[in-house]
């Protein structure tokens, strides 16, 4: 009953998270998310404010790798790109790859000591969880705005 309860007014924030502008609505989000991954985990009081300094530092670390190769990989002129710049980009590619592991691996010992290994592991899960709620709202929401006249 609890699950649906929360189930509901995620779905009723969300709702009014895409009526909003694209700021408002990211901020929306990352509330239900915190709240979801909050409850789904059952974190303790003092457990949430151990976890969410070291979660948010890791996904915004993890945001800026994401768009850093993003400008990368937009900036390759694949027409006339080189053997040499080729293999200047991959070399570039393997690093990111790297701090990412790197990232994530410290991510997971930091959080080892806050959380169970049980709960870090139902954290992929609910993360997983969540994104696929949020996509199949996203679509639903997108079929609903192509049915109208």
């Amino acid at each position: 009953m609890k699950k649906l309860f929360i189930i509901i007014i995620t779905l009723t924030f969300v709702t009014s998270a895409f009526a909003q502008d694209r700021m408002d609505r990211n901020e929306k989000i990352k509330t239900l998310k915190i709240a979801y991954i909050t409850d789904e985990l059952n974190l303790t009081k003092s457990e949430a404010e151990q976890f969410w300094p070291i979660y948010n530092e890791f996904e915004q670390n993890m945001n800026a790798l994401r768009e850093a190769s993003h400008n990368d990989r937009k900036q390759i002129d694949f027409d006339n790109l080189s053997e040499e710049q080729a293999t200047l980009l991959i070399q570039k590619f393997k690093d990111a790859n790297s701090q990412r592991n790197n990232l994530y691996h410290n991510y997971i010992t930091d959080l080892q000591k806050v959380l169970s290994s049980k709960k870090i592991v139902l954290l992929k899960k609910v993360e997983d969880d969540f994104k696929r709620k949020m996509f199949e709202e996203f679509k639903k929401r997108r079929h609903q705005k192509q049915d109208r006249p």
